[in-house]
This record gives structure tokens, C-alpha cells and sequence, in this order.
């Protein structure tokens, strides 16, 4: 392989006497491309970094390319300055800005935020990054300081009439009224902004709430700021992105104020290496929103996705023709990037990145941990491809830099990378070809394994590129099916260095027919940006209902924001003929989150393309509710270079090989023909197997598949598949750890789809914002197969739900399940629930007449009826007080969904004294719909992989995969006994004294245990009692939690386990006692006594901090996070929510917006996690204040009795519950509580800290 190609252009246009470069700057390599004077296309490969000779790639790559190319005489050897006299423009696409986010390598930055909210960031959402990690890491913060400003606005719709009087109206932005109740005192800011300087801050993010209404304080704030002439960056959120939303707005504004001066440093030194500093060269950079920008409208947020948004433009102008929807397909050598092209750029608005939401236009790319980097394991009788990465350094193992073993390796070994035709950069003097035997050793100790099961090298090999391969089809399937795109009828267009390796296979995988490589691929992202528009964008919110047409404010509204964004592209230098303007507004229905940006659209209306989009995405549209708009936007462009493709060329048969070698393929060992693209000239067509090398790539044609060659030399590769509907009726299937390791992969993406549907559809706060839902798939009988790490709780739950009702429908005398059935139960006693807000959907998968899985959904409702808003009552004692009971119930009957039926059932609590009804039909209706439309999603795709690869084989595989799980847990319960002996025991208590103790027993013959909670108290009087769904959860939480290994989450964990519960005890009560505390307080008692016996951690908070308020016009519902325990080599984490709950918290912006309350503090409670050797985390302070009285209801533990500590570590702090009455007098209100709060009182919720490990060392 060479690192030189040149080819005469394809396009109609012609030289302008000029060098025209665009640049990507990798993390590892630097890819140019460059547009010769006389119009010919050259590409160069260079190291990113390489200061032994040259201290900048982009700026090497240009030098270069003027000293082979340039005019005769000049001199660009590296002691001189670049000569720009021939150079008409640089684009560049660089990964400095990620890079930096990656690695935490920023400016000094602090952030600016409204007193009682420093922590708001730190605290985010409150979710844990990974459900099943005790040590609850989270991603560290880009600021490392924070000053909180006594400041505050409020939005004026709740807020008590005499507040017009008593504070300061404006007008914002969104057309809403605010008050300015405290005003900054800029003195005091000015003081605070010298500590600042003092600790060597050069960079200041300001956040402040509500200030994309308002943003006056922010405005004077970063005057005084600018005033001091110490601050080189000062990056306002209501500038950077004006959306609600604090925390993601936050977030982005820290981005940009801690990249942006990365981004401006490497610029300068960029520039430097030229004469004039580039002052007459045009130069753009890629944006992550696919658009160009000068420099002094780049920054650092923008720049996430510079380098990959590249790659989505060059597929995009290359592949796109006839209309035919394009996936992209990039892969890398640490991770793959998938994304969709189908005529217009998708853009997202909100997207995390190394622990950091992003709000700004990016392109909807979805990212997959798996690249030609990705490391090869054999675990736990499965073949596992990364996540971990073998990077760059000291890479795989046949860069001959004693690497690990992955994806490349295989691919070496088997014969799809040949040596001769890589270049000669690798060994110790970076002069040494690829390693093959240095591979093959490597894989030769795995067959060692028993996992290896007998194989070959080569087999092994090729089983971890199957598992590979489906683990970046699983993005792509979220990115089609998820959405309603029919996969098969997309081209998938391959780019990046590793990607053409793996195509064919992949989109055999996928059932899609072509694939598209294009003569650049291995530098797409490069090319792309020669292609890609100039852009400009604005954007305001706006708080309207849309009245079928956009109103007189909206039209002026966007014709100055329209006026604006093309004003930024005339000062680039282009004219007004040139700008096209594009309008949108940002629309969602009334009582939703989630908008949806449409765009104007001269033949239907925005009404219209709105519900046609949401019915497309979600499934049904939503009668009776207003549209509301969010923000209004424009996006001025100017059209990049349109690329004119020329007919399909005659075929003229196949070429002759340059070389032949030897690849490996499911069959075996092949002898193959190799082809140099030089070679091939566009008609050629070549039969698969065959290799094709590019300049800076090979693309292997699988058997089966057939490659043409186009006029513009690119590679257009049909793909032919033998189907395979698996075994014979009479085989016996026999476990494959390869296919084991794939089923793994779809089961898993199954449920995940089905979660994402879910979120996607619902309605509530609870299961669109904070995510409190799970979904399962399940055998026919209704063991749990894969349940997506959603909510802990559920996770061993719905299993007895399922089985409950396939028993329950099947009793003599039922009319059975039907076809077109679905099957809804909440009864936490009866019906295998946890609680009764906790209402499950189940749906059978029928196949050829007979039921052969079934789909499950389990959802938070915020209100079913009993005695309080919420249904969470803090002193209900019967499950009657709690809402409403259902024990079976057919949701949908053959087809039909029975709304009369379950609304009565809503309803039926009403009917007993002092009981309401739900207070929220409409939500809990649609909510329903959603949970239904998810089952469906899931029954679709499990339908197409019965279709792939037949039913036998599918249950066979459900069977195999809770087996894998039950020898994991197995092991882990053999390790325990061997180190710390066969019994364990452990007690723990309730705040009021209820015991709960645990006696395992572990026969370390086979890894069975017996886990025995006699000895724990009896049922209570109250409503925290647990039924026994809820214990099999926690115990299957935890027994995954230690495993401490990304095993699969199904039944097999509790295989080795018997319980014994008994009855009538806190864990086992009667059917009618009250439950609702249990699923959300005892069940983390229930974690805390199973964690201390396999004295695995500290306790964590203990409790959910459940608090509801509301009136007769609506309920609301929210946990509250505390701190985590520490454990044996980590500190706990503070703020954040643990065990059995990973649900999040509405946005303060959001909170205030909607409901009639004030969030007057969200911080850390610090000093309340218990010190130790490893320190607990601490808990957090909540404080509310109703605009109107409410009531308010709080369900919490851990206010009696603290945290354990473990080892001699300290126990965490207690929490408290505390009201602050008007004449400021202070109520401890206890554990469980409720009543009326009026306005002006506040509620104060201290949450517990979690317990310290280890006795802190003495000082000798």
C-alpha cells in the first residue's frame, strides 16, 4: 500500500490555479486532501503526531504537497515560513476540541451559576453512568471552580399575584413574563471573580436559571468580567445555546469555555507556520453540525464532531442518488461511527459526550465501542470484542509494540489484511511489515482455553470478527428499526481505514444489498469537507401554541433571525444569491418534553409534517392537545460543491489479479485474487472472495458478493446471501460460545429498542424525562431471557408477572391468550408487581398459532387514585389506600384496546371513602399506549430473528444464554466460599426497628446458595412492607453488581439460589397489606443486608427519597439521589442515586415551567458520607417552595438509623425531612410524612450520605 494517490478529478468544474486543501485531523492520523491547480485530486497519510519531525501535521501536510507540487523555485522546507501565494483556501476537521474533552486537558475554567445550585452539574440527572458498578463512577468536571451568585429570576405563571406588586416584570425572550426577585450585587460578583483570578482561572463559563428567558444577568456578570481584562474566555449559556434545559445548557456552555482557548492555542500555532499568519487564505473549520465556519465562529462545543461530521458529508454527496436512503458505516480503530443520510443532514440537539450533554445542532451520529483497536477475550464461555482498545500504543499485537489481541490481529491472521501491501511502519524502528506470526502465537495461546472449545486459530479468529461484526450492526439497527426505516432497503456506505473489511459481512448481517466504498474511503472525512456547505445558524426559544399557521411575532421573529444569519456569511465574502435560508420551528404536543424540529416545507403545512413525523417515530399521533412551540431557527447555507455523477459505465468483465493469497472464510483457507485499484478501470467487475487494495485501505469482497467498479473509480459491491433458517427438526442444537456471544448482542438489542421506543412514545415526566421503565423479553413460559439495565427494582420482578399471568389466563374455565391479546397487572401480592404504580404490560409473540415468547413493559404511572396525589401516601396501611388494583386484566383484546375497561379500573379507587380515583387519565391512557407500542417493537424484531435464523434455534439460544449467567453467578459463589468460608450473615433494620436478616449458605461443590431471611421482622402496620418479587430483585441486582463482569441479565442469576421468605414477614406479607414504601425503601435494606454479608461495600443512602406533591389538578412524582458507599478501593460518589433506582430528576428549568413550585437549592450535603480509609459519598439537599398550597408528601428511610460503615469505616449521615414555616420556625417532619405546604414555606429534604470503608490510619 502506498500513502500517494493522484486521479484526474470527477467533477465538471475547472482549476483555478490554486492548491485547495481540506484537512482531518485525527487523534492518530492526519489525512489531506488537495485540489491541485490544474485540477487533479491528491491524498496524503501523515502521522498526527510526529515531533522528531514536524511539530503540526496539517501544517507538514500542506508544506509537502507545495514542495512536490508547487511552482518551481519556491522554497518550503520546514526552516522557512509556508508561501500562501498559492494556496486558494484550507478546510480543516480536527479532534483537538474532543481529544481535550477525552482526556480532561482544558482550559482553567470556573463555572458561574445562581446561588444554590453549584453543584447542579455535578449532580446532573442524578443516574449512574453503568446500573451494575458499586464504585457509581461518574465522568470528572471540566471546571474546578464554581462561584454561586445571589441572583434569581422566576417565571411568572405560578407565582402568587401580590409578587406584581413586590418585584421587578420584564418581557423575555420566549414571550414570557419573569420577576426579577434578587438582582446580582456586582460588587460582591467582582470580589468573587477575584478569587478566581487569584487561583489562576483564565476561562469562565456563566450559567444561570432561567436565563434563556433573560439573560440580562448573565449580560452584566460577564461585563465585569470582561472588565478585569483577566478572563480569555467567558462563554454565556444563554449565547452558547438559548434552550431550557439548565443542565444540559450548563454543560455546554462549560464546553465551550473550557475547549474553545484549546481550540484558539492550536490555531494560533497553526497559523504561525505560515506567512502573514494565513491573513489572505480562507480558512474554515467543520462544525459538528456538518457545516463550515470561519474561525471566529468555531467553538469548542461545536467542534465534537468535527472530524467524524466530515465522513456523514463526503457519504452523503457521493452515495446519496435516486433517493435511496444511505447508512454510513465509519470505522476506526477505538470506535465505529454509524449514521443515516436520506436527503437532508439529521440533526440531534442534545447529546452526551465523555460524560458531558451537549445542546447544539450535531449530526445524528450514534457511536459503538468497537473498532479494528478492539480487544479480543475469551470469558466466561463467550467471545467478547471490547470495549476496552488496544489504541494506537501500543496497539494490536501485530504492530510488533507488545500489544493486545484484537480486531486487526484477526483480521491479519486470516488472511483480509495482507502484509506486502501495508506499509513497512511497524517494530521498534517503524520500518517492520504487520506481524502475522506474532498473531497467530497470540491466538494460538487461546485455543488453550476452554472457552476455545477445540477451535483452530483461524476459527477462533473468525468467531471474534462475527461477534465484532454484530456488535457495530446493533447501532445500525437502533438507528433504522428503532425509527421505523425499513434496513433492507438502505445502501451502506463504508469509509475509514478498517471498515472495508468487515462491509460485505455486515451487510449480509443486516439484509442490505449494496455497499457503497467510495476511491477515498480510507480518508472520507477529508474529502468531505471539500464538499461540505458554508453555514450559518440562529436560533431564539419562544413559549407560543401554534394556531395552524406561525403567527405575525414568529414571522418577524424569524426574519431577523434569517437577516442575522445571512449577515454572518456576507462579512465571510459570499453573496446574497449564494445563501439559501432554511426555517424551522421546534414543536412538541402540550404535557410532553421531547420536540420535534421541523422544517418549513412549501407543500404541506408545519402541523402536518409535525404529526406525520411523530406518528412515523412513535406510532400514533396524540388528539385533543395543543402544539406548543420551543424555539424558532434558521439555517443559512451556501451551497458546497454538487457533484455530477456520470452514467454506469458498459461491464467489461474482470481484470486480471496483480497477485493472488490466501484468506480464511467460513468454509476455510481459500486461495483468492488480490487487485490493485490502480489496476482496475471503471465497467471491471470482480466475484467475491476477492481483495481490492486501495491506497489507504483494503475492501475484501466476501463470496457471494460481486464488486463493480464506477466511472468515478469507486466500488459498488452487491451482496448476494445463502439462507440459512438453522437447524433441522431433528438436529440437536449444541452451544456455541461465537453464537452465544451474537444472540447475546440481539437479545439485549432487542430490549434496548424496546426501551427507546418507550421512552420515545410515553408521555409522563416519569418515563419520558426520568426514565422509570424496564423491558424484558421472556421465554414461553416466562423466564427472563434479557431485561435492558433500566430500573434494578423491576429486574427480577416481571418474571413472576409474566408467569402469573400465562398461568392465571390458563386455568380451566379462562378464555386463554389470544392472538392480538395484551395483558396488563399491577397487584404486588397477587400478580408478581413491586408496587401498584408499577403497572406491566405484556404482550405474547405468537408464531404459526402457538405463543412462543412473550414482551414485557413495567412503567412508573405518577397517579393511579388512593388516598394522596402521587399514590406514593406516606401512611397508607392497607394496598387499597395505595391506587388502583389490577390483578389481570386484557389492555388489548384481539386487537382492540379496551379503554373503557382499564379506565373504570383507574377509577374504581374512588368509590371507597376518603379514595380517589387517578388524577391523571389522559397521562396514564397514553403512557398505556406506549408501553403497548414498545411490546410491539420488540415482538417485530424478534420476529425477524426467528426469521433469520429459525425458532429452534432461538429458544435453544434463550436456553444457553440464562445457563452463561447461572455459571457466572455459580463461580462467584464458589470464589466467595473459598476466600471467606460457606456461611455468610448479615442484619440491618428499618428506621422503625422492623429486622431484616439474611443467612446464606453456599455449597461450594456446585455454587449453590441458599439465602434465608429468617429471623426478619414481621409484616407491619404500614407500607413499607416488601412483597416477595421485590426480594428476587434485589438479590439478582446484587449478585449481578458482584460478578462485577457485563454478564447477561436473565433468570440464570437466580438458578443457583433458593429462597426461603417467610410468610407473612416484612418480605412476604398479606395480600392486602400496604406495599408502596416496600418497592422503594425496603428494597435497598434488602441490597444494604445482601452487600454487607458478602461484605462486598459501605451501605450506600438506603432509600429513594420518594416525594410527591400536588393538588386535585395534578400529581408529581421524583426520587431524590444520596450518596454511595465506599468500598474497598474507591471512595464514594456524591449525589447520585443507587442500587435499586437509576431513575432522573426533572430539570430545575423544566420544574419550575410546569409546575407550580420553586427549586430553591439542589446541592451536595457535604461532610454526610462517613469517613474512612475510602470515604462515603455525601447525600444532597433538595429545597421546594409552593407558588400555591400543595400537598406534599415525602416516603423515606435512613432517618433513623445511619448508613453502615464496613471495616471500620464511619457510618453515613442520617437524612432529615424538615419544613420551614413562614415565621421561620424549622419542623422536622420525619421519615414519612404529609400534608398541605403553604406558599412561602418550604420543604428541605436532606438526604443521607453513604458509609465509609476502613478505619482511617493512624498517625504513628
Amino acid at each position: 500500500m502506498t500513502n500517494t494517490n493522484t486521479i484526474s478529478s470527477t467533477t465538471s468544474t475547472n482549476g483555478d490555479g490554486k492548491f485547495h486543501f481540506c484537512i482531518d485531523r485525527g487523534g492518530t492520523f492526519t489525512d489531506v486532501f488537495c485540489r491541485l491547480p490544474n485540477n487533479q485530486e491528491i491524498v496524503r497519510k501523515l502521522l498526527s503526531e510526529d515531533p522528531s519531525h514536524y511539530l503540526d501535521a496539517p501544517t507538514e501536510g500542506i508544506r509537502r504537497i507545495l514542495q512536490e507540487f508547487g511552482a518551481a523555485g519556491g522554497d518550503n522546507s520546514r526552516e522557512t515560513l509556508v508561501d500562501t501565494s498559492q494556496i486558494g483556501s484550507i478546510r480543516m476537521g480536527t479532534t483537538v476540541a474532543t481529544n481535550a474533552l477525552l482526556e480532561r486537558d482544558g482550559a482553567p475554567m470556573a463555572l458561574i451559576t445562581t446561588k444554590g445550585f453549584g453543584d447542579l452539574l455535578d449532580i446532573g440527572n442524578q443516574s449512574r453512568p453503568n446500573i451494575f458498578d458499586l464504585t457509581c463512577r461518574k465522568p470528572s468536571l471540566l471546571y474546578t471552580r464554581v462561584i454561586e451568585v445571589d441572583e434569581r429570576i422566576v417565571l411568572k405563571e405560578f407565582t402568587p399575584s401580590e409578587w406584581t406588586d413586590k418585584y421587578t416584570e420584564h418581557l423575555g425572550v420566549t414571550g414570557e413574563t419573569i420577576q426579577v426577585v434578587q438582582a446580582p450585587n456586582l460588587d460582591l460578583v467582582r470580589q468573587q471573580l477575584e478569587t478566581l483570578r487569584d487561583a489562576g482561572i483564565t476561562a469562565l463559563a456563566i450559567c444561570l436559571l432561567h436565563s434563556y428567558v433573560w439573560g440580562e444577568h448573565e449580560d452584566v456578570i460577564a461585563k465585569v468580567a470582561q472588565s478585569m481584562g483577566c478572563f480569555t474566555q467567558i462563554s454565556l449559556s444563554h449565547k452558547v445555546m438559548p434552550m431550557v434545559r439548565m443542565v444540559p445548557r450548563g454543560h455546554t456552555a462549560c464546553a465551550a469555555a473550557y475547549l474553545t482557548p484549546k481550540i484558539d492555542a492550536y490555531l494560533y500555532n497553526f497559523v504561525k507556520g505560515f506567512d502573514e499568519n494565513l491573513a489572505k487564505v480562507p480558512l474554515t473549520f467543520m462544525k459538528s453540525d456538518g457545516g463550515l465556519a470561519p474561525v471566529t465562529d468555531f467553538g469548542g462545543h461545536q467542534a465534537i464532531l468535527s472530524g467524524p461530521a466530515g465522513g456523514v458529508v463526503g457519504y452523503a454527496k457521493t452515495c446519496y442518488k435516486d433517493n435511496v436512503p444511505v447508512i454510513g458505516f465509519d470505522m476506526g480503530g477505538t470506535s465505529t461511527d454509524v449514521s443515516r443520510f436520506a436527503g437532508t443532514l439529521e440533526h440531534v440537539f442534545e447529546t452526551v459526550t465523555a460524560g458531558v450533554a451537549i445542546q447544539a445542532p450535531q449530526l445524528d451520529i450514534h457511536t459503538v465501542a468497537a473498532g479494528g483497536g478492539s480487544r479480543l477475550f475469551l470469558k466466561r464461555g463467550m467471545f467478547l470484542v471490547g470495549p476496552e482498545s488496544s489504541r494506537a500504543h501500543p496497539g494490536p499485537v501485530c504492530y510488533r509494540k507488545n500489544g493486545y489481541l484484537a480486531v486487526t490481529d484477526a483480521n491479519v491472521v486470516l488472511g483480509r489484511v495482507v502484509p506486502k501491501y501495508f506499509p513497512q511502519i511497524f517494530g521498534p524502528n517503524e520500518n517492520e511489515p504487520l506481524d502475522v506470526d506474532g498473531a497467530r502465537a497470540a491466538f494460538a495461546e487461546l485455543t488453550k482455553l476452554p472457552e476455545a472449545a477445540g477451535r483452530s486459530v483461524e476459527e477462533l479468529a473468525f468467531g471474534f470478527l462475527l461477534v465484532a461484526n454484530e456488535a457495530m450492526c446493533r447501532p445500525i439497527r437502533n438507528l433504522t428499526q428503532m425509527r421505523g426505516f425499513d434496513i433492507t432497503t438502505h445502501i451502506l456506505a463504508c469509509f475509514g481505514g478498517a471498515g472495508p473489511q468487515h462491509a460485505c459481512a455486515m451487510a449480509k448481517a443486516l439484509g442490505m444489498k449494496k455497499v457503497f466504498i467510495h476511491r477515498y474511503g480510507g480518508i472520507l472525512s477529508a474529502y468531505g469537507l471539500g464538499l461540505a456547505d458554508a453555514v450559518h445558524e440562529e436560533q431564539e426559544p419562544t413559549a407560543e401554541t401554534y394556531q395552524g399557521q406561525i403567527s405575525e411575532t414568529g414571522r418577524i421573529r424569524l426574519a431577523s433571525l434569517a437577516e442575522k444569519a445571512t449577515a454572518a456569511l456576507k462579512r465571510q465574502g459570499y453573496g446574497a444569491d449564494e445563501i439559501n435560508v432554511t426555517r424551522f420551528i421546534n414543536m412538541r404536543y402540550e404535557g410532553t418534553d421531547n420536540a420535534i424540529m421541523i422544517q418549513e416545507n412549501d407543500n404541506e403545512s408545519f402541523e402536518a409534517a409535525f404529526t406525520a413525523l411523530y406518528e412515523r417515530e412513535f406510532g400514533f399521533t396524540l388528539t385533543g392537545r395543543d402544539i406548543l412551540i420551543d424555539d424558532y431557527r434558521v439555517r443559512a447555507v451556501v451551497p458546497g460543491e454538487t457533484l455530477v455523477h456520470p452514467p454506469r459505465p458498459a461491464g467489461r468483465g474482470p481484470p486480471t489479479p496483480a497477485d493472488t493469497s490466501r484468506a480464511y472464510f467460513e468454509t476455510g483457507w481459500e486461495d483468492i485474487p488480490v487487485f490493485q485499484m490502480d489496476d482496475l478501470e471503471p465497467g471491471h467487475e470482480i466475484s467475491g472472495p476477492a481483495i481490492i487494495i486501495q491506497p489507504i485501505s483494503v475492501v475484501l469482497v466476501e463470496p457471494l458478493c460481486s464488486a463493480f467498479i464506477t466511472a468515478e473509480r469507486d466500488i459498488e459491491i452487491e451482496i448476494h446471501t445463502a439462507h440459512d433458517h438453522g437447524s433441522a427438526a431433528s438436529d440437536t442444537i449444541v452451544e456455541d460460545p461465537v453464537q452465544l456471544s451474537i444472540y447475546g448482542h440481539r437479545f439485549m438489542g432487542i430490549a434496548e429498542q424496546m426501551g427507546r421506543t418507550l421512552q420515545r412514545t410515553a408521555i409522563s415526566v416519569n418515563m419520558k424525562e426520568r426514565l422509570d421503565f424496564s423491558c424484558a423479553l421472556f421465554t414461553e413460559a416466562g423466564g427472563l431471557v434479557a431485561n435492558a439495565p433500566h430500573i434494578p427494582v423491576h429486574l427480577g420482578a416481571m418474571e413472576r408477572a409474566v408467569r402469573f399471568q400465562v398461568e392465571y389466563w390458563n386455568q380451566e374455565g379462562f378464555e386463554g391468550i389470544q392472538e392480538g391479546d395484551v395483558l396488563v397487572s399491577n397487584h404486588p401480592q397477587l400478580a408478581g408487581g413491586s408496587h401498584l404504580p408499577d403497572i406491566t404490560v405484556i404482550t405474547p409473540v405468537f408464531h404459526e398459532g402457538r405463543i412462543i415468547f412473550f414482551v414485557a413493559s413495567r412503567g412508573h404511572h405518577a397517579d393511579i387514585g388512593g388516598i394522596a396525589p402521587g399514590s406514593m401516601p406516606p401512611h397508607s396501611m392497607r394496598l387499597e389506600d395505595e391506587g388502583a388494583m389490577i390483578v389481570a386484566f386484557k389492555l388489548v383484546k384481539q386487537g382492540t384496546f379496551q379503554e373503557a375497561g382499564i379506565t373504570e379500573i383507574l377509577q374504581s379507587p374512588g368509590k371507597l371513602p376518603g379514595n380517589f380515583g387517578t388524577r391523571n387519565l389522559r397521562d396514564n391512557l397514553s403512557d398505556l399506549r406506549a408501553q403497548v407500542a414498545a411490546n410491539n417493537s420488540g415482538i417485530r424484531l424478534l420476529k425477524e430473528l426467528v426469521g433469520e435464523f429459525g425458532l429452534r434455534h432461538v429458544q435453544a439460544y434463550m436456553g444457553f444464554i440464562q445457563k452463561n449467567a447461572e455459571k457466572s453467578v455459580r463461580k462467584m459463589l464458589i470464589d466467595f466460599a473459598t476466600e471467606h468460608g460457606t456461611r455468610a450473615h448479615a442484619v440491618d433494620h428499618m428506621d422503625d426497628g422492623s429486622r431484616i436478616e439474611l443467612t446464606i449458605d453456599i455449597d461450594p461443590s456446585n455454587g449453590s446458595a441458599r439465602f434465608d431471611f429468617t429471623g426478619t421482622g414481621p409484616q407491619v402496620l404500614a407500607n413499607h412492607n416488601a412483597p416477595p418479587a421485590v426480594t428476587y430483585s434485589a438479590v439478582i441486582y446484587s449478585l449481578r453488581s458482584l460478578v462485577a463482569e457485563d454478564i447477561p441479565l436473565n433468570q440464570g442469576c437466580l438458578a443457583p439460589i433458593e429462597f426461603v421468605i417467610p410468610r407473612y414477614s416484612l418480605l412476604n406479607p398479606s395480600d392486602d397489606a400496604g406495599v408502596v414504601g416496600g418497592n422503594v425503601l425496603t428494597s435497598q435494606r434488602v441490597v444494604d443486608v445482601v452487600l454487607k454479608a458478602f461484605k462486598a461495600c459501605a451501605a450506600s443512602q438506603g432509600c429513594m427519597n420518594n416525594l410527591t406533591f400536588g393538588d386535585e389538578d395534578f400529581g408529581y412524582y421524583e426520587t431524590i439521589a444520596g450518596g454511595s458507599g465506599a468500598g474497598p478501593t474507591w471512595n464514594g460518589v456524591s449525589g447520585v442515586h443507587t442500587h435499586c433506582t437509576n431513575t432522573r430528576i426533572t430539570d430545575p428549568e423544566i420544574l419550575e415551567r410546569r409546575y407550580p413550585v420553586l427549586l430553591r437549592q439542589f446541592a451536595l450535603r457535604r461532610g454526610s458520607g462517613g469517613q474512612g480509609m475510602h470515604t462515603g459519598g455525601d447525600g444532597v439537599i433538595r429545597e421546594l417552595e409552593p407558588l400555591r398550597p400543595l400537598t406534599m408528601s415525602i416516603l423515606s428511610e435512613r432517618r433513623t438509623l445511619h448508613p453502615y460503615g464496613l471495616e471500620g469505616g464511619d457510618d453515613g449521615a442520617c437524612g432529615r425531612n424538615l419544613l420551614v414555616r413562614n415565621n421561620g420556625i424549622v419542623v422536622n417532619m420525619g421519615g414519612r410524612c404529609s400534608g398541605t405546604i403553604e406558599c412561602g414555606e418550604t420543604l428541605r429534604i436532606e438526604t443521607p450520605g453513604g458509609g465509609g470503608y476502613g478505619s482511617v490510619p493512624t498517625e504513628a
